[in-house]
């Protein structure tokens, strides 16, 4: 073998006659290919496998992209690149580009959150915070955008550094979304997987713009602080209950705690009360009875006629802009507690000539806590 023999021997062992990438990791994107000092050899073979795109880059500019297949790099197959070589004759020479090989396939089971409590305006509990988090998948949809926009001149670039730009990306669309979206804040939790989907569609063009395919997007928890938990429990209760059936209950145990006071003024003072509330509700039963009592002459009747029975005060309120009503004092204080109306709801009862604010009644201060009711009268 002559000199000229052995130098060209080496030589074709120093140029890149195949080119592929075999990936043994779980989190690659993409990876640069490229050996030291090396040239690609003309008619050299391109082999992508399926999950893959290849990608040439040429002095910082995009050149040609490949689909899975085998291929043999020449002026055909390497347009763009040819175009920007400058090669107005074919290239028989050597030549030297980047070759990334982007992984296409679907990365699955990635973790998102808000790192910090979003904070909604609800209409019945106010300013409260949540915060949420779930999972998504993804895949490169264009490998020449990405490496473009995102990869830049990263030989290795995994799942772990585009996640964090990401779920910034995630987090900051989800909150606008369930901004936007202005529901009950019990409903967030209980429609996760419409808020998901509609959160997909949102984010979808700002992925597609870096040439990425967001193709699973799911919220599997919206979390919010346990004390606003348990008023939400409480309101849904209590909205399902019929309150003047509420307040029958409450008032016949009241009366029967009060039975079992050792006899204190406090006590007597409460069972009075509540006998009271009572005998208006029963006054409906007793109508018939009592009216054949006052037909009966006054000296049958053993003594002097009873003062009539006092008459259960009513109120009418005003709830979303509508009238309500009417409903007992308890109820009325019923709906205080669970928030459907408040101390500027308008009320009005018989006698009033116009609707005034519920901190405005005098009876009715006792719902703000500030005032306590006069003493009982001495019998």
């Amino acid at each position: 073998m002559g000199i000229f023999d052995k130098i060209k021997e080496k030589l074709s062992h120093e140029f890149i006659d195949i080119i592929e990438w075999l990936d043994y990791t779980d989190d690659t994107i993409c990876h640069r290919y490229e050996r030291y000092q090396n040239e690609i050899k003309n008619n050299a073979k391109l082999i992508v496998r399926e999950g893959q795109t290849a990608v040439f880059i040429n002095e910082g500019q995009l050149a040609d992209v490949f689909k899975p297949g085998t291929y043999t790099l020449n002026t055909q197959n390497l347009p763009l690149l040819t175009t920007l070589k400058g090669w107005k004759y074919g290239f028989d020479s050597p030549f030297k580009a980047e070759v990334y090989f982007v992984n296409s396939h679907l990365f699955t089971d990635e973790k998102w959150g808000t790192k910090n409590p979003i904070t909604l305006n609800d209409e019945r509990f106010g300013l409260v915070e949540i915060r949420a988090f779930g999972t998504y998948a993804f895949k490169i949809n264009d490998a020449g955008k990405f490496i473009v926009d995102i990869v830049g001149t990263d030989d290795n670039f995994t799942n772990f550094e585009i996640n964090e730009h990401l779920k910034s990306l995630i987090a900051t669309r989800f909150t606008d979304t369930v901004g936007e979206a202005n529901l009950p804040i019990e409903l967030y939790a209980a429609n996760t997987t419409e808020l998901s989907e509609t959160c997909k569609e949102v984010m979808q063009p700002e992925f597609n713009s870096v040439g990425i395919a967001l193709e699973k997007f799911f919220i599997e928890n919206v979390s919010m602080p346990e004390d606003l938990k348990k008023e939400i429990f409480e309101y849904s209760r209590i909205e399902k209950l019929d309150l003047d059936k509420l307040t029958k209950f409450k008032t016949a145990k009241a009366i029967e705690a009060a039975a079992l006071n050792d006899g204190g003024t406090a006590g007597a003072g409460m069972g009075m009360g509540m006998g009271f509330v009572l005998a208006q509700q029963m006054g409906g039963m007793m109508q018939p009875q009592m009216g054949v009592q006052q037909q009966m002459p006054q000296q049958q009747q053993g003594g002097m006629m009873p003062p009539p029975m006092p008459v259960a005060i009513t109120y009418f309120y005003a709830s979303n802009g509508q009238q309500a009503g009417p409903v007992t004092f308890e109820q009325l204080k019923s709906l205080f507690a669970n928030r459907t109306v408040n101390k500027d709801s308008l009320v009005w009862k018989q006698g009033m000539t116009n609707w005034v604010a519920i901190k405005d009644v005098e009876e009715l201060k006792i719902f703000l806590g500030g005032n306590t009711p006069p003493p009982l009268p001495k019998i």
